[in-house]
């Protein structure tokens, strides 16, 4: 895993699960101030340079707190409407699987991104594992991702405070994910072209 400050600029931002109840309430992650500030912050400077913005919506099964059309599924940052801004929704947490992340990136000829957003462990990183696969350049600010403690198991371990379980997540990504430090390091560019409308 490397770390460069700055990164080289990045084309495309991927922000994962950035919805109602993973930010807000009761069942906000712990540092759910500081990551939407950051969120808010990365998507405000992508759309300035021109690079593509992807937010990533998950689907919840019934009666989970992110179950569609309930007020905790709905996106926490406004989505503005634009031919290089969109909404994915996925079931999985890999925002790649059944979805048209992919072709969407190709379509744009995006070959670098940044991904941000919840959970560490879980969407941000099954998501980020599957863009370094495809062969993607991923940036991941440390500061722009989040998740919730991991609770005490009996017998297995303490509780792991939910910094720990961010910064493993980075961890276990591997040596060609593109770590910085803070989102304000990340810097953007406009997309190296856009498809013809029709």
């Amino acid at each position: 895993m490397s770390n460069r400050v700055p990164a080289a600029p990045v084309e495309a931002l991927i922000v994962v699960d950035v919805q109602a109840d993973a930010v807000t309430g009761d069942r906000a992650v712990p540092d759910a101030v500081r990551l939407v500030d950051r969120t808010a912050d990365l998507i405000a400077r992508a759309r300035r340079e021109g690079a593509l913005v992807v937010h990533v919506q998950n689907d919840g099964e019934p009666g989970a707190g992110d179950e569609p059309g309930t007020p905790g599924w709905e996106l926490h940052h406004p989505v503005e409407p634009s031919p290089v801004e969109t909404v994915i929704r996925k079931t999985w947490d890999d925002g790649f699987e059944e979805t048209s992340l992919e072709s969407l990136l190709t379509g744009h000829g995006v070959r670098s991104l940044v991904v941000c957003g919840v959970m560490s462990e879980m969407c941000v990183q099954a998501t980020a594992r599957t863009a370094l696969e495809l062969g993607y350049r991923v940036v991941m600010p440390h500061d722009a991702h989040a998740t919730h403690d991991i609770p005490a198991a009996p017998g297995i371990s303490d509780m792991v405070p939910a910094a720990a379980v961010s910064r493993v997540a980075e961890w276990a990504l591997g040596s060609d994910l593109e770590v910085v430090a803070r989102a304000a390091d990340v810097v953007f560019t406009a997309l190296p072209r856009v498809p013809a409308e029709g």
